[in-house]
């Protein structure tokens, strides 16, 4: 019971950093990549598909990533769909390729990202103190029905809070990391 309950509580703890982790990716310092378009979905044929689904990406350049469409009916939602993104970027479509040319980060957008990060990593630690919470509650009813005793229950919550501190310190480092990446110019 104890075992089952810590060990779930750890998944869905892990889950919330690898999506804290993606979100962080979807941020561009830089230099853009095909990561800072993982976040933007295009209609095609009616279902909501990932544009890196539909499409493949270069960066030939310091600040431009060209896209080309495995499908070309899609080019045009493919455009649409980066230009209506919170990108800020103006795709530009010769009929093949879209060029999406990235302009410089200014330090007033770089502290706009940062405080987007901060909150990415908030959300993340947030969704692992809930985890925690949920874990912590089967834990105390399975101590109140007598299924477990009062010591194992303390020392199953010493592990659960040493596994929360873990996971929280991991987004704690990722922020650091991504934070001294978009301050470098």
């Amino acid at each position: 019971m104890i075992e089952e309950t810590l060990l779930e509580a750890e998944e869905k703890m892990e889950k919330a950093v690898v999506v804290a982790k993606e979100d962080f990716a979807a941020i561009r310092t830089g230099r853009p990549g095909p990561a800072t378009f993982n976040k933007i979905t295009v209609d095609y044929y009616g279902a909501q598909t990932p544009v890196n689904q539909l499409a493949s990406f270069a960066v030939p350049e310091a600040r431009m990533v060209v896209v080309s469409p495995f499908d070309k009916s899609a080019l045009a939602a493919i455009e649409k769909a980066i230009r209506e993104s919170d990108l800020g970027v103006n795709p530009a479509n010769d009929g093949n390729i879209i060029r999406v040319v990235f302009p410089e980060l200014s330090e007033e957008r770089r502290k706009e990202y940062i405080k987007v990060v901060r909150g990415k990593a908030e959300d993340g630690k947030v969704s692992i103190r809930n985890v925690r919470r949920h874990a912590k509650d089967a834990l105390d009813k399975a101590v109140k029905a007598g299924e477990i005793g009062e010591d194992e229950g303390h020392r199953a919550q010493d592990e659960l809070d040493e596994t929360t501190q873990k996971y929280t310190g991991e987004i704690d480092e990722l922020l650091k990391h991504k934070e001294t990446e978009l301050l470098e110019v």
